[in-house]
């Protein structure tokens, strides 16, 4: 059994959209040291509209991703061969699902209720997200997740590396390759977990009321 973050991000907040930047590299490293020190096996780093490869850490497997910005909402790419660039709004759910199929990739409904109808769709998706900023949505996303009789699994949605592992996937696989990945969430050999300690409650109710102030759901 292994435990995968399957939502990170190598940089703070959504600047440079679908660029990737010099700070990358720098993020990764830094979210494979805080994921080694938080007993993770791996992260997926999944940057909203472009996946850039970078060498594993020594004892933290990075596994290839990426979050697509589609025409209903995000969809997360993840596997042995992403696309390495999409245009932002342009691509359906479907069609994310498809060329995820086509690549060797798991389609998952990223956040499904946070500002988004993604959770509508009738994509071919292969598992459901769990987010860590909005843990308090498991019930809806479980329900969701029963009525496509998909699995769920958990990522964190790190944009600071301080984030990472606040929400995980327990993976059954015999090994932590891109590929075994795939098929253990295609399985359903997957389970979302969640890591309430003390300082990642204090970080969500802070989430809670920004999100409050921005008016996001």
């Amino acid at each position: 059994m292994y435990a995968l973050d399957l939502h990170t991000h190598t940089r703070f907040f959504h600047w440079q959209k679908g660029t990737p930047t010099r700070y990358d590299p720098v993020g990764a490293r830094l979210h494979e040291a805080v994921a080694a020190r938080r007993d993770l096996d791996g992260v997926a780093l999944t940057n909203h509209d472009y996946y850039q490869p970078f060498g594993d850490d020594e004892t933290v497997v990075s596994v290839p991703g990426i979050e697509v910005s589609t025409t209903r909402g995000h969809v997360l790419v993840v596997g042995p061969d992403p696309p390495t660039r999409t245009e932002p709004g342009t691509l359906t759910p479907t069609a994310v699902a498809e060329a995820a199929h086509d690549r060797g990739c798991a389609a998952i409904l990223a956040h499904p209720y946070r500002n988004s109808t993604v959770a509508d769709t009738t994509a071919a998706m292969d598992a459901v997200e769990v987010n860590g900023k909005h843990p308090g949505r498991r019930k809806m996303v479980e329900r969701l997740a029963a009525e496509l009789d998909l699995p769920l699994v958990g990522g964190s949605d790190a944009h600071y590396p301080f984030e990472v592992g606040r929400a995980y996937t327990a993976v059954d696989a015999d090994e932590l390759t891109p590929e075994a990945v795939v098929d253990a969430i295609r399985d359903g050999r997957v389970e979302p977990r969640i890591d309430d300690r003390l300082s990642n409650r204090l970080v969500q109710a802070a989430y809670d009321r920004i999100h409050a102030y921005k008016g996001h759901d």
